[in-house]
């Protein structure tokens, strides 16, 4: 006689299991210590190699970028070194990737002597030119750099704005005070142009002719008279002189936010009346 265990027809099988695939296991979720430590160094990486945010508190770059622009800067186009880090981290030794600023690129950049504020300013000498200024007329190794006067820069009197002196303040028509400072447009030997202002004449209007030395950068301000910037040494307070390269944090990119200074944190609406809306997207 057969086993009747043997031929005992097969259990059906179960619908919670299916035959073959066995029940996977649930996926462990990180615990919030563990979230804030990823998101961090998620934050880290993407400021230190890719895009970082700027805000402009000085007037230093008018007419371009005015006191309230927020910016983000592209971390890669210059290279990278211990300045792209959050705190400037030395774990960086010299300068990875290096690549050569362009004239004319508005660059951030940590400041001498201290090295340790960022600054914005725009790239106008490189190594081997020389750099002079004549008159309040920029030259470039020996050539002076095409200056035409164009309409004044009109900026609104603000929380974040006053007219340099009350020379320069006007009454609207509506009653609203604006600053009009004297504008040009510079126009460099490579054909990249850009709007300076010039508000009269200053001692550093004329200065003796700067040989740039290798890994070495001229920057200046846009704001030709409201600018401590290489035209002047490097004394806290007083100047940057010549920058290294290695000092480059980022090149300007857009400006993703703009506000004039009077938003109050308690008045949620003030948030948008605040905004400059026309400056929001501007790209260098």
């Amino acid at each position: 006689m057969s086993d009747p265990i043997e031929n005992a027809p097969a259990a059906a099988p179960s619908l919670a299991t299916p035959v073959g695939k066995p029940a996977k296991p649930q996926k462990k979720e990180d615990s919030f210590p563990v979230f804030l430590i990823k998101l961090v160094l998620v934050v880290a990486i993407f400021r230190s190699f890719i895009f970082s945010p700027f805000n402009i508190p000085s007037e230093s770059m008018l007419p371009r970028l005015e006191n309230g622009d927020y910016l983000l800067a592209a971390k890669w186009p210059y290279g990278y070194s211990k300045y792209s880090l959050p705190f400037s981290l030395p774990l960086v030794p010299g300068r990875w990737f290096a690549a050569q600023p362009k004239r004319g690129d508005v660059a951030i950049f940590k400041a001498p002597p201290g090295n340790d504020v960022d600054y914005i300013k725009r790239v106008i000498g490189l190594p081997g030119d020389t750099i002079q200024m004549i008159g309040g007329v920029l030259h470039i190794n020996g050539k002076p750099v095409k200056k035409e006067r164009i309409a004044d820069f009109v900026i609104a009197v603000s929380a974040n704005t006053n007219c340099l002196t009350p020379d320069f303040e006007v009454e609207e028509k509506d009653g609203t005070a604006t600053c009009h400072y004297p504008q040009f447009r510079e126009t460099l030997p490579e054909g990249k142009q850009y709007n300076v202002l010039d508000l009269g004449y200053r001692p550093q209007d004329d200065t003796a002719p700067v040989v740039i030395p290798e890994g070495r950068l001229f920057l200046m301000g846009d704001n030709r008279d409201n600018s401590m910037d290489s035209r002047f040494p490097a004394i806290e307070g007083q100047g940057i002189g010549l920058v290294p390269q290695e000092n480059l944090v980022g090149r300007a990119t857009i400006v993703m936010w703009s506000t004039d200074g009077s938003a109050n944190w308690f008045l949620p609406w003030t948030w948008f009346t605040a905004a400059r809306w026309n400056r929001i997207g501007g790209t260098f």
